[in-house]
């Protein structure tokens, strides 16, 4: 399958109306109110997807995503989970920050780079500590008390 560029604007749409469906139905009024959108920028935004395969959807009706709508629905919030969970869990962002970053941060981050910082996750969850690894500790001192810590 060849990958598909959307705007973030689209992929916005595409990661709320998969959060809809998570809860039950997704409506144009339910997205509109999530997004925070009037209804006819929902429609407009509905027919582009529907244009492009990723939603059916008919007047009235409830949005469906198509299998290829779900799969990039999910790779747009596993991005942003990725992306909040480094900022919350390892720089310690506050997690409203975190969610604003995340959510811009989704839409242009490489492949390259998520990869990178998933594996930094990993590894960070993986070493043989209790609780923070002694170098992120000394990070968060560094940040708290803006100065490097004594050896």
């Amino acid at each position: 399958m060849e990958k598909r560029k959307l705007s973030s604007n689209m992929e916005d749409y595409l990661e709320a109306i998969a959060a809809l469906k998570k809860k039950g139905i997704a409506r144009v009024k339910d997205l509109a109110k999530l997004l925070n959108v009037k209804t006819s920028s929902v429609t407009s935004a509905l027919n582009t997807l529907a244009r492009s395969g990723l939603v059916v959807h008919e007047r009235y009706g409830y949005i469906e995503l198509t299998p290829e709508g779900e799969n990039l629905a999910y790779e747009v919030q596993r991005r942003h989970d990725m992306l909040f969970k480094f900022l919350t869990e390892i720089l310690k962002i506050d997690p409203n920050v975190a969610k604003e970053d995340a959510c811009r941060m989704e839409h242009s981050v490489s492949h390259q780079t998520l990869e990178r910082i998933t594996k930094f996750i990993k590894f960070v969850e993986t070493c043989p500590h209790n609780d923070r690894p002694d170098w992120l500790k000394n990070f968060d001192s560094y940040f708290k008390n803006r100065q490097a810590p004594q050896v």
